[in-house]
């Protein structure tokens, strides 16, 4: 089966490109950009990929096999986790760190995105620790702490000028989802909200949980809306909770993601920006 490899690595020359792009004897090389090559022609096999992975990680490199033909125009929707994929933090610990208990609370959110714990309950024995908080201990996280993921401004720009709709879909809270819906024009949104009285937060989540299922649904939910199959979403995640909707995708992007997420996705970025999405479907 003939695909094209698309490599990629920040600080990476075209030498060490070509040097990994030689183990998939391409039938054609094209330069995209300065830390960027495309490989057409590849003879695609489980074990080609498996050594071309090797030795692109161990150099720094994305190594992404894709249908040769696939382009952002095969496309609908772009679908995004939010924590540590569309912004660098994880806006439950940083919340916790208000509080002087984020090791606690990054404890279970690791153990959560690994896939060791169920992603409800420990949402629920995450935020019951924030029982007491004040509200306005959000608005410091996210003027303070919460910053866009390297590239992702970039990415959201080209896939709304190739026409594709945006969701961002968390198993955080609308109180960050809503803002960056705003500051980035987000098309969709769906988040978690937390419960709060007289100024300060209860510990509690107020209605439904998004958890994997919920998120596969909201994928789904959208698709349906724009008259699209979801093999035309574009999902982009990098904890277990973000497996199920990158399931029903046509294609799934791993940014910078757990080992377990790694494994499944169709492609995975972990050295690139999320604009290394457009390399890849350029």
């Amino acid at each position: 089966m003939s695909k094209k490899l698309v490599l990629q690595g920040p600080g990476v020359d075209q030498a060490a490109l070509a040097r990994i792009a030689a183990l998939a004897a391409p039938a054609r090389t094209t330069e995209l950009h300065a830390h960027a090559l495309r490989c057409d022609g590849v003879d695609f096999t489980p074990e080609l990929k498996a050594a071309v992975d090797a030795a692109a990680f161990a150099a720094g490199v994305d190594a992404a096999f894709v249908d040769a033909h696939l382009t952002l125009a095969d496309f609908g929707l772009v679908a995004m986790d939010m924590d540590s994929t569309l912004i660098t933090i994880e806006c439950i610990d940083e919340i916790a760190d208000m509080q002087g208990l984020k090791p606690q609370v990054s404890a279970i959110t690791e153990a959560a995105m690994r896939g060791e714990l169920d992603f409800a309950e420990s949402l629920q024995r995450r935020v019951a620790l924030l029982e007491g908080l004040p509200v306005e201990a959000l608005g410091r996280v996210y003027d303070e702490r919460l910053r866009i993921s390297p590239g992702g401004e970039a990415m959201l720009d080209a896939v709304r000028a190739a026409g594709l709709k945006t969701l961002l879909v968390s198993g955080g809270f609308t109180f960050f989802t809503e803002r960056l819906r705003t500051r980035l024009a987000l098309d969709y949104t769906h988040a978690n909200v937390l419960e709060a009285e007289g100024g300060v937060l209860t510990g509690r989540v107020a209605g439904g949980i998004v958890d994997a299922g919920e998120k596969m649904r909201t994928v789904q939910r959208t698709c349906a809306e724009l008259g699209i199959p979801t093999r035309r979403a574009i999902v982009m995640g990098d904890g277990a909770n973000d497996l199920n909707m990158m399931g029903v995708s046509g294609l799934s992007v791993a940014f910078r993601a757990k080992p377990v997420v790694r494994a499944q996705a169709s492609v995975a970025l972990n050295f690139s920006g999320l604009d290394g999405l457009l390399a890849i479907l350029g």
